[in-house]
Parts: C-alpha cells; structure tokens; sequence
C-alpha cells in the first residue's frame, strides 16, 4: 500500500480524498494556486506545495509542476480526483514515466474512451446498444447529409473531452452550419481537438450512469445507478441512487451492458458508463467517464462502499474483496449541488447537520471564493430507507444550509426538490428549471 499520495485536485474533491487517505493512514500532499494558499484543502493535508498562478493552466492543469511537487515530496502516486487532468492521457502516462502510480485506469484506456468516436465503434462491436449516429464529420457538407439520413433533432458532439462542452442542438437545417462551427471551436478551446460527430438527439430521455469498479485481476462489479437527468446547460444539479425510474430487470440489463463496456475496454479503477434512457425503458450507451464523478457519494450511502478508499486499494494492486452477488442497494439517496452565482466573501456559513446528511464541501466563514474555478461549492447529499423520506430530509437540510456573501443556488434546488414532477419520478432531461 502507498505510504503517501499527492491529491491533483483542489476544493471539495481534495478534502474527501484527504479524508480517505487519513482513514487509511496514508500521508498526503496538497497542490495548490497562489488563489487556493488560504483553502481548507492545504490546511488540511500533510504537506501543501503551491504549483503557480491563480489560473488553471497555471497551476492544476500544469502537469509538470504537479509531477515535480510529487517526485520532490516523495509521493508514490497521484490522485487526480475529477475534472482538471483526471481524463489527460497524457498527464496518467508522465507519472508512469516517474513512478508514480496514476489512480485511475491506464493511460491508454483514458485515451481510448475519451474519443466518443472510438469508444462508440468499440460499444458496437461489443453488443453495447448505442444511439444512431455518424462518424467524425469532416465537413458542414458532410453533417448536413448526416443530418437529413439520421434524421432533425440532431445533436453535434465534440469527439474529445466531456462536461457538456462542445454539444449543440440542431433542430432545423438552417442552424446546422452555425452549431457545427460553434460546436467544433469550443471543443477546440476546451479539449484541444476540434474534431465532432452527430447523434441523433432522443426526447424524452433519463440520463441514466452505471458506477463500476474494476481491480488488474480483471473482476468487475457494477455498484448500481445513478439517476442524473435534472441538468442545466448540461451540467448536473440533482443526482439520486437508485433511479425511480429504473426496475430490477432493466437495472441488471444496464450493468450487464456497463460491465461488457468495461471489460471492452480493458477498464481497471473506479469507472461511470452513461446512458440515455427512454421512456419505454430503451436505453443506449453515451459515454464512459474515466474518472471519479461528482455525483459519487449517492452510490457509496446505498452501497455501504467507499468508492475513493477502493481507488486507492485497486491502483495498489489490491483486488475486489466482494463480488456483483454481494451488492445491494440499501434506501434512497439524493445529492443537489449548491453552486455559486458569482464571486464573493463567506460572511456567515452553517451547514445542515443531523442523521444521514452529509455536506461535502470547502467553504468556511470568511473564505473568499476565487473567481478562476468551477462554480460548484459543495454538494448536500442525504440518506433514507425509502425515496420519500430523502425527499423531506433533503427538502429540509436544505432550507438549514446557510451561505451568506456569496450568491448560490439553494433556493432554486429548493424549488426543484418540492416539485411535483420531480417527487413524482417521472422526470426527464427536458425537465425545467
């Protein structure tokens, strides 16, 4: 086991895997931005190096800082929680190059799943049902004759990258070339690969992920799913596990197919395969997330599992001590991420407390919120026995969570959390806000 692991991550991510390594009596290191020097993240590993200016590419995305703030510290391996070089090819083969383990599946596996077009070609051949679509598209020629064969709505999807960036709805021709050219420019600037394809966009849909694990002696097992179709700007607000709208037979016709999409792969860590479902419970294969999801605590209160310490024991060589016949998903959890309007300073904080409620988060009375990261500044995640208790526990952590100085979105997930359509279950991607 790793004496000592260096977090690439800053923010909530940071202080949950910190928490796991303290747990398991591994020491940690912190990197941080000349913004993040006050942030609980450094305050609360073992070791804190800054790795340079307030701005991203400065710091978090700059893997050779971060590789050198491990090899000086003597860390054995890199955690790179989510976001920033979490799905880099290229930053999980530079620690190989040091020796470092990378916690996360290989280098060539991230690179493979994180083209859509060749992860698509390779759920075809494995039996993984997909939506109708095309190949990477060439030219405006080219998707305009995609688009009159597959169908109006279409969606342009970037090849590389994820997070809801570089995808545009096209739903008359006359907006195809504007949405393939804006599509293809922020793929460009967010992925460094310009390179998109089309699918056909399906409505009404349930965005629907399956969270798996899987250690280098090749066992595989599938920790249930992840109902994840309330969405703004496709980016997530409300994820609960299980989904209501998911019966025993269609979930293990979803594991059955995440796990086939995994050993496709060659997958080993911690791992999410993502579906659209619709409303006959037809559900087709959108992507395969390389990394630890945001959404990840709703999976480990219904399974009893750490996901995070399973990371760290996989990417060790420590093999699954239980099997797909030992998991049972216990009660209903729900998580709303509490986002920030803008910046600001923290004049007054309290988070909700009580059985089965759960903040995870980095704020503090006092701190200032940087301008140059994610807006997402905690998430409130709760525990019941059944689905309707966690909706009146939710609905009431979050009318105690208090954030004043810094604008945020609690009272519209208030308003998402008491609406109908959203207790009833029957809810889809097209749900508004």
């Amino acid at each position: 086991m790793f004496t000592k692991i260096l977090i690439a991550n800053r923010g909530e991510i940071a202080i949950r895997i910190i928490r796991a390594c303290k747990e398991m009596g591994i020491s940690t290191v912190a990197v941080y931005s000349q913004a993040d020097k006050d942030s609980l993240h450094t305050a609360l590993a073992d070791q804190a190096v800054c790795v340079g200016g307030p701005r991203a590419q400065d710091s978090y995305l700059n893997a050779e800082r971060i590789i050198s703030a491990a090899v000086a510290t003597g860390a054995q391996a890199v955690h790179p929680g989510y976001g920033f070089l979490s799905e880099n090819a290229g930053f999980a083969e530079k620690c190989k190059k040091y020796g470092l383990t990378f916690i996360g599946p290989p280098a060539e596996v991230i690179s493979k799943m994180g083209d859509k077009e060749a992860a698509r070609k390779l759920m075809q051949a494995n039996g993984v049902p997909t939506t109708p679509g095309t190949d990477v598209l060439s030219s405006v020629e080219e998707a305009r004759a995609a688009a009159e064969r597959i169908g109006y709505p279409v969606l342009i999807k970037a090849s590389a990258g994820g997070g809801g960036k570089g995808i545009r709805q096209v739903d008359r021709p006359e907006n195809l070339e504007r949405a393939f050219q804006t599509a293809s420019a922020e793929a460009q600037e967010a992925f460094g690969d310009g390179r998109v394809y089309m699918e056909k966009f399906l409505s009404p849909v349930k965005h629907i992920e399956v969270q798996l694990l899987a250690d280098q002696t090749g066992n595989t097992v599938c920790l249930g799913e992840r109902e994840c179709s309330i969405q703004k700007n496709n980016q997530k607000l409300v994820e609960e596990s299980p989904s209501p709208g998911v019966n025993a037979q269609v979930r293990r016709q979803l594991m059955d197919a995440a796990t086939r999409a995994a050993k496709a792969a060659g997958y080993v860590n911690a791992g999410t395969v993502e579906f659209l479902m619709d409303e006959h419970s037809r559900f087709y294969f959108m992507e395969m997330n390389t990394r630890l999801q945001v959404e990840h605590p709703v999976t480990e209160l219904v399974t009893g599992i750490d996901i995070v310490k399973w990371q760290i024991r996989i990417a060790a060589g420590v093999p699954l001590d239980f099997t797909q016949e030992d998991i049972r998903l216990q009660g209903a959890a729900i998580e709303c991420r509490i986002n920030a309007t803008g910046a600001g300073k923290v004049e007054f904080f309290h988070p909700p407390g009580g059985p089965w409620v759960r903040f995870d988060t980095f704020l503090f009375q006092g701190y200032d919120i940087p301008p140059y990261y994610d807006s997402m500044l905690g998430k409130l995640i709760v525990h019941s026995p059944t689905r309707g208790e966690a909706i009146r526990k939710m609905q009431s952590a979050l009318c105690e969570l208090i954030i004043n100085g810094a604008g945020n979105n609690i009272e519209q997930q208030i308003s998402i959390i008491r609406d109908r359509r959203f207790r009833s279950g029957n809810y889809y991607t097209d749900f508004a806000i």
